[in-house]
């Protein structure tokens, strides 16, 4: 009576923990994360499911016969042979009468009439250490489903590496209650097996286990009849205290529960550092703009500096040749200069203008090319400090959202492609001197005066000249 009491009081949790849930589905798809939705959609399949002790252990550990005897059973319900007969997950669970049914390529589905197994069910998995192709990756998506894992280790050697690195997955990764079973203890003698059960009490206490629960026992000696014997007086009394008798079901949720909070979590903390990540990126590119417009600015300042120093040499040089040109272009200076140029050998008035004007052309061309020189130079300068600031602070570009993430490492992995692109292209840019200035601008010997004539006082020369010739 108590126990269907329970059972009903159940379902309005179940109801609240399914909305919850098919929320977290809906995160999971937006994110894009395939192997998270198919976790959470399992949630959801599974919120009916009775209570589900997952076994895991290497391969000849035991699990199978641990099973078989656990459940009481006179047959095979689990196949026990010399090689590895666990392709598949195997779920054992109530049924009228015993069947047998293929779920999918990975998972079988056992129906027993056991009165156990009207409160829980049963998951042997594949060996951890198994030669079967996948296994150990089909067992590992079994898990976040589960609520206890009962880990068989063989009780003559219970601290093979490839298990406690499975075990570290189970408690790292999805935080499951975790018991130990050392099976087949007939086959060692007691002071041995006393020293493995504190071996993997004190290995599990630093992994973390505060109290970790060790049962040794041996399927054979409970199929035999030695039931004093076996240890299974034990694991069945663990069972009824903690988890039978009207518990199965509210503990079924807690452990879903749980799983949904722990891939809720994860990827809430995912979805802060990505914020964070975009923060972090957000002022770098906002540091780099005004980087850039500094660079405006300075460059818009220094070329304006150089157009005025060009302006005002244009001005001094072509003011004071404008002054010996009126000085030398009145009446009676030209009457002068062309007696002297007929009698005395001095330049005609004609051969007058023309090295005015060429004085004019090399002066304006000597100034000209020096401070375009200075000032060109003194620009290009200017940008390409700041460019080696730029370059400089693409390479130490804060990290935060790293390329092996656990659900976000396809964002990470394509920021830090576009930065090493960026990088690469600026690098290039760097090493090319054409980019900050021309060299045709700086080079050759070109004049500059004549270029400069079409609008300005050199104009006078040519109208005079031709007045006079």
């Amino acid at each position: 009576m108590n126990s269907n009491l329970l059972q009903k009081g159940a379902g309005k949790y179940k109801h609240n923990l399914n909305g919850t849930v098919d929320s977290l589905l809906g995160i999971t798809r937006k994110i894009g994360h395939k192997e998270l939705e198919s976790t959470v959609k399992d949630i959801l399949e599974r919120v009916n499911d009775p209570f589900m002790f997952v076994i895991v252990g290497e391969v000849k550990a035991g699990k199978s016969s641990f099973i078989n005897a656990l459940l009481e059973s006179k047959e095979e319900i689990c196949k026990v042979a010399a090689s590895p007969m666990t392709d598949t997950i195997q779920q054992v669970v109530y049924g009228d009468k015993q069947s047998i049914t293929d779920i999918n390529p990975f998972l079988k589905r056992i129906t027993q009439p056991v009165e156990i197994l009207k409160e829980i069910a049963i998951v042997d998995t594949p060996g951890t250490n198994t030669i079967i192709d996948h296994h150990q990756e089909i067992t590992e998506k079994f898990i976040p489903s589960s609520d206890l894992i009962v880990f068989v280790f063989e009780a003559k050697n219970p601290y093979r590496q490839s298990s406690w690195e499975f075990f570290d997955y189970i408690k790292d990764e999805w935080k499951k209650k975790v018991i130990f079973i050392l099976q087949q203890k007939d086959l060692i003698n007691a002071a041995d097996l006393e020293t493995n059960i504190n071996g993997v009490r004190e290995q599990a206490m630093r992994k973390g286990i505060t109290d970790p629960k060790v049962f040794p026992v041996s399927a054979l000696q409970e199929q035999q009849g030695e039931n004093e014997l076996s240890g299974f007086i034990k694991v069945r009394s663990f069972i009824k205290e903690n988890i039978t008798g009207g518990r199965a079901p509210f503990l079924k949720l807690v452990n879903l529960s749980d799983t949904a909070q722990n891939i809720n979590d994860r990827i809430y903390k995912g979805v802060i550092l990505r914020k964070e990540q975009w923060e972090s990126d957000l002022r770098f590119r906002n540091d780099i703009k005004e980087t850039l417009d500094r660079q405006e600015e300075r460059t818009q300042r220094q070329v304006r500096v150089l157009v005025e120093n060009l302006l005002a040499g244009y001005d001094r040089i072509t003011g004071s040749k404008k002054k010996d040109l009126l000085g030398g272009i009145g009446f009676l200076p030209m009457i002068k200069r062309t007696f002297q140029s007929t009698f005395g050998g001095a330049d005609s008035p004609k051969e007058w203008l023309e090295t005015l004007t060429t004085e004019l052309e090399s002066d304006l061309n000597k100034t000209f090319k020096d401070k375009l020189q200075d000032g060109v130079i003194d620009i290009a300068d200017s940008i390409q400090d700041m460019a080696k600031v730029i370059d400089v602070k693409i390479k130490s570009s804060e990290t935060i959202l790293k390329d092996n993430h656990e659900i976000f490492a396809a964002i990470a992995e394509k920021r830090a492609n576009i930065l090493r692109d960026l990088q690469k292209a600026f690098e290039g840019f760097l090493k090319r001197s054409e980019n900050f200035y021309e060299n045709e601008l700086l080079g050759g010997g070109e004049k500059i005066g004549p270029n400069l004539a079409t609008g300005g006082g050199i104009a006078i020369v040519g109208i005079i000249l031709t007045t006079i010739t």
